[in-house]
């Protein structure tokens, strides 16, 4: 991989995964558009670590607070919001990680082609809509609630199928459960955290015990690149989805999920 590739695709990945948007959308088409290969798993670790440490340095106060309230609420039984909000988190990302690792390879198997991205971008884009047009925009991430917590965690579930975009899919649940634009966002972001360490650590293992060569100038960069297009990408979509809504993503999904037909039609 040449450096520019590697920028592209850092970029790319930094960008396309917090928004609602679809990142494998994106990569699949990254693909033809530019005559690119597979980019191996040691690049797909690197990205996405980036983002990850992306997330945890702009989330760092709120995650030490909920981490604090979280472990006092084991000694003492006693809740405050953020040991909820805490809680919840973790409610939440078990329906992911149970089905992730049952259905993986299954999903492997019959979902991940350009046909399903396609579709999923399209749908869950006018699922987004939808939600973002009906929603009450009344409650903050600190009263989702256990239940309402468990259905997003379930829509994190489908987001395993590619194209459905993780982000999109818990954002158009916590609109659809009353959340306000800000605090769908922000309860999607922070639910990403364990998701993306646990998906770090499984795709690590692979990367242990597989052939492929390191090239670690790629990787370097790759991971800086991602981080900065991340932290970006965090910071200004936080100020102006509450003003700007979600239309603007669900018109990009729709012309994107255009283009991909174009390509399953043309190839």
């Amino acid at each position: 991989m040449d450096t520019l590739h590697v920028i592209i695709l850092a970029i790319i990945q930094g960008l396309t995964e917090f928004l609602p948007i679809s990142s494998s959308g994106h990569l699949v088409l990254a693909a033809p558009l530019f005559g690119w290969q597979d980019q191996g798993l040691s690049f797909d670790v690197a990205v996405n670590t980036g983002s990850l440490l992306a997330m945890v340095i702009y989330f760092r106060q709120e995650i030490w607070q909920m981490a604090k309230a979280w472990t006092t609420s084991l000694v003492t039984r006693k809740q405050t919001p953020d040991s909820k909000l805490a809680w919840w988190i973790v409610l939440a990302t078990l329906p992911a990680v149970i089905f992730g690792y049952l259905g993986m390879d299954f999903i492997k198997t019959h979902f991940r082609n350009i046909e399903t991205i396609a579709t999923t971008t399209i749908v869950f884009g006018l699922l987004l809509w939808w939600a973002d047009k009906v929603s009450k925009h009344k409650l903050d991430e600190y009263q989702t609630g256990w239940k309402k917590a468990l259905l997003i965690g379930f829509a994190q579930m489908l987001a395993l199928i590619p194209g459905t975009s993780r982000s999109g899919a818990t954002m158009t649940a916590g609109l659809l459960l009353g959340l306000t634009r800000e605090a769908a966002v922000r309860f999607s972001f922070l639910m990403s955290i364990p998701v993306g360490l646990g998906a770090a650590i499984l795709v690590t293992k692979d990367l242990v015990s597989s052939p492929e060569a390191i090239d670690i100038q790629a990787l370097t960069i790759g991971t800086i690149v991602s981080f900065v297009a991340a932290y970006v990408c965090i910071h200004y979509f936080l100020k102006v989805i509450g003003k700007m809504g979600m239309k603007p993503f669900v018109i990009y999904r729709l012309l994107l999920g255009a283009a991909l037909c174009g390509l399953i039609f043309l190839g």
